[in-house]
């Protein structure tokens, strides 16, 4: 299902792709990879020959950190709706030498391309408030998920305490666009992706919607200061 919103999440994400990981890490000081890390244990657990599927990949990053830290017979598909990402994902992926064990192709999460109970884990990094339709994805994530399969999501998040969110929303409203904009030659773009965090649902809201999509054990752990927050639920 591809509305209005969605082609243009696709559109802004190509045309910051070239830029995209260098400006992720420094806008976040490097704490991004501490994220994905903490985040990890969550999916490379037990069986060492998951299937994984990565939902946004865009550059890549996480699908290879989970390949990385995973048994050599984990495999890992990756799908973004933008190519410009994902051509910087193949690139990244081949000079790592996982060609073998990392897929990337253009894809939906409303309307995936697999069949049902596909995936051990499926994960999000820092995605799914751009998803157009989120309670549709989430049944379409949990229709290919294996049962006792689980889904982690990484997601921005504004912090609770009233003196880290006012340094917050000034940072993301008025430094990260001017930074981010100086950098890839795109304001609008790094005006969007701050207004996205701080329109997504509270953690309460989220992890309500999560579990009347039909997901079980949902929790939720927050990183930093409640600047990153993981959410994870199981089928």
């Amino acid at each position: 299902m591809k509305g209005p919103r969605t082609e243009k999440i696709r559109s802004l994400f190509d045309s910051i792709a070239k830029d995209y990981d260098r400006l992720n890490h420094i806008l976040s000081l490097g704490v991004d990879r501490l994220w994905r890390k903490r985040a990890l244990k969550w999916i490379n657990d037990g069986n060492p020959e998951k299937k994984v599927l990565d939902i946004a990949c865009g550059t890549g990053d996480f699908s290879i950190e989970i390949a990385r830290h995973s048994g050599p017979e984990t495999t890992v598909c990756g799908i973004d709706l933008s190519e410009g990402m994902l051509e910087v994902m193949r690139r990244k992926v081949s000079e790592a030498g996982l060609e073998g064990r990392i897929s990337a192709g253009q894809g939906n999460s409303e309307a995936m391309p697999f069949e049902d109970d596909s995936f051990d884990r499926a994960t999000i990094a820092f995605g799914i408030r751009n998803f157009e339709h989120r309670d549709i994805a989430l049944k379409e994530i949990l229709r290919v998920l294996k049962p006792g399969g689980r889904l982690v999501i990484l997601e921005l998040s504004v912090p609770s305490n009233s003196f880290l969110r006012w340094c917050y929303c000034l940072y993301f409203t008025k430094i990260l666009p001017l930074i981010g904009g100086m950098v890839s030659g795109d304001r609008a773009a790094y005006s969007y992706l701050p207004a996205s965090v701080l329109n997504f649902p509270k953690k309460e809201e989220w992890m309500e919607i999560m579990s009347s999509c039909g997901f079980g054990k949902v929790s939720h752990k927050a990183f930093t200061f409640g600047i990153c927050r993981m959410y994870i639920g199981e089928k």
